[in-house]
């Protein structure tokens, strides 16, 4: 068995105004890949491997043109080295949106199949939180989706897929797959696996995967903050029974329509003053407020200063606000050295719609991994502790924290840039709040801008009726 293992995983908010450039995206090579501890499964199969190029960022805003067709062209000249195949298999996130173009996804996949033929069987791995459309289920032959939000099975959704391709080419039997769209947009912070009414319709999915003639079921919740055509949840399953497949689909997607009204934000919720007034009067600690529309990991710019005016100007005190993306201010930081007092004006430099926020610090900590553009800076300003990052990043994890000689669960109150909160942040907080901000990815979601998706959807209309269709792969339509 001969396979190639490649892709591209990021999501793109087109509400952002700031590009993606090949410097976010760290990209894997030949077998840099296979050393990569997020493909170490690939090791032990047996099959003869060809590691092309994956390539990886925050997401942020639209990928440029030109980094996207880079990357591709390096990609599908890698493939066309790697000829012939058996197998491919492609780890995407399917959220990509590109400069000047819609359904990138289905421009990458199409392009690689139209590389190895129709003989090969080609499988897909996906976040739940990316847009399908019917050119990218018309390339595969297995597909498979995260279940969980936060994302705690990123690596057992890539072994299903590369599981049910190993299986495939072992047995010589070709699944398929089939998708029904749902005309449903929810954040990812209203859908969180972790709540109800998405806890017991994710957990319902492995009942599916048990049926004869079903190997994998989906429920796509897909991606709010772009506007475009393709943007929808929607159910997908891969098998080797159509009729089975079908019946499948069409039973996940209603379940999805029927729940469509049921779903809330889990965390408490509320306007910035709200949520900064119950954090004032908190007698536990520490306190965790979410700023939830200028979230790195889903879209946002990460360098908005509002939030941290509104903290400062109530004076908080022990205080930890991680972190907001300002190159100037990180560079400003490292030129005056660590202990030096200095006036600071953060925030504002990627999003216009941002004010700055001036304010005089102490330099704290100076972070210097080798790379001024992974520069941060810790600076202290009254009882304020601020991270400063060169480049956009989530301060989601605690290792994030203790690099920088901090402890997120020793501060009075912690402002982070998320939406949900991380599976290891969540467990500390007391309590955990979520701030209605202003942003690129806001959860005003019945008002954003929809000039080009697909209508109607709701919530943005909702006197609409719906029937489920499942759809067949043109691939397994003979």
């Amino acid at each position: 068995m001969r396979i190639a293992i490649g892709g591209l995983h990021t999501e793109c908010s087109t509400y952002s105004p700031v590009l993606m450039s090949v410097e976010d995206f760290k990209v894997l090579r030949g077998e840099e890949l296979l050393r990569a501890p997020q493909f170490d499964f690939l090791d032990g199969s047996g099959a003869d491997l060809s590691p092309l190029l994956h390539a990886r960022a925050v997401p942020g805003g639209p990928v440029s043109r030109v980094a996207y067709e880079s990357f591709k062209a390096e990609f599908i000249e890698r493939l066309k080295a790697a000829l012939p195949l058996d197998g491919l298999y492609l780890a995407m996130h399917g959220a990509v949106n590109v400069e000047g173009m819609d359904d990138a996804e289905g421009d990458w996949i199409s392009a690689a199949r139209d590389i190895v033929g129709d003989a090969c069987i080609v499988a897909a791995s996906y976040d739940l939180h990316g847009n399908v459309s019917q050119r990218i289920i018309d390339q595969l032959d297995i597909f498979a989706a995260y279940r969980t939000a936060p994302h705690i099975d990123v690596r057992e959704t890539m072994v299903r897929a590369w599981s049910m391709l190993l299986e495939a080419l072992r047995t010589g039997k070709r699944p398929g797959v089939a998708w029904a769209p749902v005309p449903v947009l929810w954040p990812g912070e209203r859908t969180s696996t972790e709540d109800e009414p998405a806890r017991s319709l994710y957990a319902k999915l492995s009942d599916y995967d048990a049926q004869d003639g079903i190997l994998d079921a989906n429920l796509m919740i897909g991606y709010v903050w772009a506007d475009e055509p393709r943007a929808t949840a929607c159910a997908v399953a891969t098998g080797t029974d159509k009729d089975a497949v079908l019946t499948a689909v069409n039973r996940i997607a209603q379940s999805y329509w029927d729940a469509r009204s049921d779903f809330r934000f889990g965390p408490v919720t509320g306007p910035l003053d709200e949520m900064l007034d119950i954090a004032g009067k908190s007698a536990t600690a520490p306190v965790i407020l979410a700023d939830s529309a200028d979230n790195p990991t889903g879209g946002g710019v990460g360098d908005r200063a509002d939030v941290l005016s509104a903290v400062l100007a109530r004076g908080f005190d022990d205080a930890l606000f991680a972190g907001i993306t300002d190159r100037p201010a990180v560079e400003a930081c490292f030129a005056a050295g660590k202990g030096a007092q200095i006036s600071l004006s953060v925030g504002g430099n990627l999003d216009p719609s941002s004010a700055p926020v001036r304010f005089d610090a102490e330099v704290v900590t100076l972070h210097d991994p080798g790379s001024a553009a992974e520069r941060e800076a810790v600076v202290r300003t009254g009882g304020v502790t601020v991270v400063l990052a060169a480049r956009r990043r989530p301060y989601h994890n605690i290792a994030d924290f203790t690099q920088l000689g901090l402890d997120p669960k020793a501060v009075r109150l912690l402002v982070v840039k998320s939406g949900y909160l991380s599976p290891e942040l969540a467990p500390i907080a007391n309590p955990n709040l979520m701030a209605l901000t202003e942003g690129v990815v806001g959860q005003d979601i019945e008002n954003l801008v929809s000039l080009r998706r697909s209508r109607p959807a709701f919530p943005f209309d909702k006197n609409f009726s719906y029937t489920p269709q499942a759809r067949l792969s043109s691939r397994w339509r003979d």
